[in-house]
């Protein structure tokens, strides 16, 4: 990896971060607050937040097995998406590169902060291929993305070409782990202290059940940590969110059960799959859903709307031709879907 400060914009290394009043007086004993204009009534509401999440951080880092100081917390996983832009990538002029298809704000981020985008077509199972990435990046290229288990495929990638990937790029290579408790394979967060040049994203929407609060986690090198920590927002992450996911942290056990039953139920809802006429085709998943080349997936998925039934359509999306993702349900949810699939 290049020095961290030949990949950072050189405003951003300069940057002097805002700071805030509970910055100030951080490792301190204190019970008056008068320093950030906050009205003294309607504790605890009133107050502003933990701006470092630190009693949150203290636990997810028991929880992932990383320390404190190489974790990021952000306001959703886009957050920790958009952020990385906003780092390394001079506007006009950097580029980023990226597997294709996967997730979408990937590119989204980057038109936003005018950040050239190069998708690599992944192959014919879904798999990367590290020398085609490596060979669409340039000396203008500052970010890798790659998203395993995939989105919208499903399907966890190759650990070895991710590893040449790490290993032969010079700039920052983020891996989204976000299906990652659904997936058997080893997390790379279990990588950050051999490659500096890491981050790996995780989120509370998928295995936690909480998409609704908004918070996404990233992994990497304490001086990566403290490089997010200056660009992001003072308050990013709200005191509701905190104290819910800390109530979550208390009863991981519940998280555990809901994987089986979800894993559970993806075997039985692929299986029916395969027994319908109008599925050609279901792919390997590591996920919380599965991709399935259908005979007509916009037909049918206009179908399943009349009939109260959300998923997503994917045949606009490059290789993904025909194709629905299906996302994992209660059993009552996966029945109504298979009855309205086999009445089609």
């Amino acid at each position: 990896m290049k020095p961290l400060e030949q990949l950072v914009r050189p405003n951003i290394w300069r940057l002097a971060p805002y700071s805030s009043a509970r910055d100030e007086y951080s490792g301190k004993e204190a019970h008056v607050f008068l320093d950030a204009n906050e009205n003294p009534y309607n504790s605890p509401y009133n107050r502003y937040p933990d701006p470092l999440q630190r009693e949150l951080k203290a636990r997810i880092a028991q929880l992932k097995g990383v320390p404190a100081d190489m974790i990021f917390l952000g306001n959703g996983s886009d957050e920790a998406i958009d952020l990385p832009y906003r780092i390394f990538c001079e506007p006009g002029v950097d580029n980023v590169v990226a597997i294709e298809p996967t997730y979408g704000m990937y590119r989204v981020c980057a038109d936003i902060n005018n950040v050239e985008y190069r998708p690599v077509l992944l192959d014919e199972h879904y798999q990367l291929r590290a020398d085609r990435l490596l060979a669409a990046a340039d000396e203008k290229t500052k970010i890798i993305w790659i998203c395993s288990p995939n989105n919208p495929t499903g399907n966890a990638l190759n650990p070895e070409e991710i590893e040449k990937v790490v290993k032969g790029f010079q700039g920052i290579v983020i891996i989204d782990e976000a299906y990652g408790d659904f997936s058997a394979q080893k997390s790379f967060r279990s990588e950050l202290a051999k490659y500096s040049n890491l981050i790996v994203l995780n989120t509370f929407s998928k295995a936690w059940g909480l998409a609704a609060i908004r918070l996404g986690m990233a992994f990497a090198s304490p001086d990566i940590i403290a490089i997010y920590n200056k660009v992001k927002y003072p308050y990013n992450v709200n005191l509701l969110t905190q104290l819910l996911a800390l109530e979550a942290l208390k009863d991981p056990f519940e998280v555990d059960k809901w994987i089986k039953l979800l894993l559970g139920e993806r075997i039985r809802l692929i299986a029916a799959f395969r027994d319908l006429p109008i599925c050609e085709e279901i792919y390997p998943t590591d996920a919380n859903f599965f991709l399935a080349r259908m005979t007509d997936a916009q037909a049918i998925y206009d179908y399943l709307v009349n009939r109260g039934i959300i998923v997503r359509n994917r045949t606009r999306i490059q290789l993904c031709n025909n194709c629905l993702r299906i996302t994992i349900g209660t059993k009552s949810e996966n029945n109504e879907l298979l009855a309205a699939l086999r009445q089609y």
